[in-house]
């Protein structure tokens, strides 16, 4: 009986460890500053590559243009 008890108890304290790492890698994951950093990594590179940047270029001209003509 004593066996059970130490075996339980060893399993408790393991089962432990495991749920504070996985916490522990949960707050790393979800960190809001972290997920921003990356988004706005991610969002620059889209951003830098020529065919996104010309195109925005592109459309933003169209657009000035198309204000242009209904106002004059």
């Amino acid at each position: 009986m004593a066996g059970d008890t130490e075996r339980i108890e060893k399993d408790i304290a393991q089962a432990r460890e495991e749920l504070a790492k996985t916490l522990d890698q949960l707050a790393v994951k979800g960190n809001p500053q972290r997920l921003a950093g990356e988004a706005k990594t991610k969002a620059m590179a889209v951003v830098q590559k020529p065919a996104v940047k010309y195109g925005a270029a592109g459309v933003g001209a169209l657009v000035v243009a198309v204000i242009v003509k209904i106002f004059r």
